[in-house]
């Protein structure tokens, strides 16, 4: 019997500065990882992963440069699937806030970092994901400026 899986959606999200491109990452107790949540019922999964960029950083600028592609991890956390699509944001400011149900900051940090520094920080589930976005925004796959 095969394991019904929630499916959870975010956003690489990428600024282009005069030192190359920086990666946003928020932590979550000792996790980094790019904006994500889950899917709400009858919502669609891109439609999710800009909400949770708004909700999680308030950046509402996402530009889908490299078109709307995405990838999957592998099923964790009780058969929950990550999907990650990657967009670019001229947003430097980034604002954590309160979220009601919390009472607090869903994150407790962000760090807009570049590929290396981004490698360093998220979890072995989370490199392959960093990978496949390198490799689409160097292949410049349906990017327009």
């Amino acid at each position: 019997m095969s394991r019904i899986t929630r499916l959870s959606a975010g956003v690489i999200v990428a600024r282009e500065t005069p030192d190359g491109w920086r990666f946003l990452l928020l932590r979550a107790f000792n996790h980094w990882d790019f904006p994500k949540g889950m899917v709400e019922s009858g919502e669609e999964p891109l439609a999710a992963a800009i909400r949770e960029v708004r909700e999680e950083s308030l950046i509402d600028d996402l530009e889908f440069i490299w078109g709307h592609e995405h990838t999957e991890t592998g099923p964790y956390s009780r058969g929950k699937v990550a999907r990650y699509y990657i967009a670019r944001t001229r947003t430097s400011e980034v604002s954590l806030p309160v979220i009601e149900e919390l009472g607090r900051p869903e994150h407790n940090e962000y760090r807009w970092v570049d590929f290396e520094g981004a490698l360093k920080l998220v979890s072995p589930r989370v490199e392959p994901v960093l990978e496949w976005a390198r490799g689409m925004m160097n292949g410049g796959v349906n990017r327009t400026d």
